[in-house]
């Protein structure tokens, strides 16, 4: 195996030196450091990646933590972090919970044996707080993406869904629907209890009653079992006109329960959702949606993470940045 000392004899410069090249520190001339650089070339010197970052107290790994790496909201978001991590020098790591807090501990004592230099985290709820809580008694940044959880102070880049919530459903009240319906995820999730809040704020404003038996909380990740929604949908007497789902997973599964009983969507029953469906889905784009800056939620989740390391130490506000979406209205509301 090549050694720094190795390369310090071809090189005819000291150990001392070679380190400070493989480290980037100390001062030395250009035409040292790429004399050095060259033998490390012609050795193929591989650098000890655990000493060297044991020395600069810095790994140059960071980690995403998403709760849904089929869903093509996180997918995106993956890439827009992935990039911004690169174009700083650093490799991005991903983990994916499933929304499972078990897993989410295991992705944690996986940052901390791995000694990542920050996280870049989607929580799966609530009860995520202990876990949170782990990462900062280590000293280990991150930023919270796509959701909040009480108890706990930190950067954080959102998206405004109760805004959103309330534009999907004006825009079936607009086309005469008075009998909405809401699938939602759990309300141990910030960003479904503002979906769910801004759901029935719109219902308000528009003289519609609520009616807890046209709301159904469910995983917002993806299942194989769609008995919970069917018992909903039968259950729901008279049935709604029209449904806001809380993501594009779980409008794509209500798609397949509505389908299951003959219904087709629009011509049926109208529905509208949160995020855009994958990119398939732009051969036949038909679902009104609320379409969120996913890229941007990684990118800038991942600059923001990147500040903080580099201010490690120094202490500054915590930043919450809420992205706004678009409304983009297709084919999948029937007039009323």
């Amino acid at each position: 195996m090549v050694t720094i000392y190795d390369i310090a004899a071809k090189a005819g410069v000291s150990a001392m030196t070679v380190s400070r090249v493989i480290n980037n520190t100390g001062r030395i001339s250009d035409k040292t450091r790429t004399k050095v650089k060259r033998v490390m070339d012609e050795l193929g010197y591989v650098p000890n990646q655990m000493a060297r970052s044991l020395v600069l107290q810095q790994t140059h790994l960071l980690f995403l933590m998403i709760t849904d790496i089929t869903n093509p909201f996180y997918t995106t978001l993956a890439r827009g972090a992935e990039d911004a991590a690169q174009k700083h020098g650093y490799r991005l790591l991903f983990g994916n919970t499933d929304e499972n807090l078990d897993k989410e501990k295991d992705y944690i004592d996986t940052i901390l044996k791995t000694r990542a230099d920050g996280v870049l985290f989607a929580p799966a709820g609530d009860a995520s707080l202990p876990h949170l809580e782990m990462l900062r008694k280590h000293g280990v940044p991150f930023v919270l993406l796509d959701r909040e959880v009480p108890g706990i102070d930190s950067d954080v880049v959102l998206g405004d869904s109760k805004e959103g919530a309330r534009r999907l459903v004006k825009q079936l009240v607009d086309g005469g629907h008075r009998r909405i319906a809401l699938l939602n995820g759990s309300r141990t999730i910030s960003s479904a209890r503002e979906r769910l809040e801004g759901y029935r704020e719109a219902l308000k404003l528009n003289d519609l009653p609520f009616d807890e038996q046209l709301v159904l909380e469910a995983s917002f990740g993806p299942r194989s079992d769609l008995s919970e929604i069917d018992a909903w949908l039968t259950r729901m007497d008279p049935p709604p006109t029209a449904f806001v789902a809380g993501n594009n997973v779980l409008a794509v599964e209500l798609m397949r329960s509505l389908r299951a009983r003959g219904l087709r969507v629009p011509e049926d029953t109208s529905l509208v959702c949160f995020d855009e469906l994958a990119s398939y889905a732009e051969i036949d784009p038909f679902l009104t949606v609320i379409a969120q800056q996913a890229y941007q939620f990684g990118h800038l989740g991942m600059q923001m993470l990147l500040d903080r390391i580099q201010s490690r130490g120094e202490a500054s506000a915590w930043r919450k940045v809420v992205l706004p979406a678009e409304l983009i209205v297709r084919r999948s509301v029937r007039q009323l």
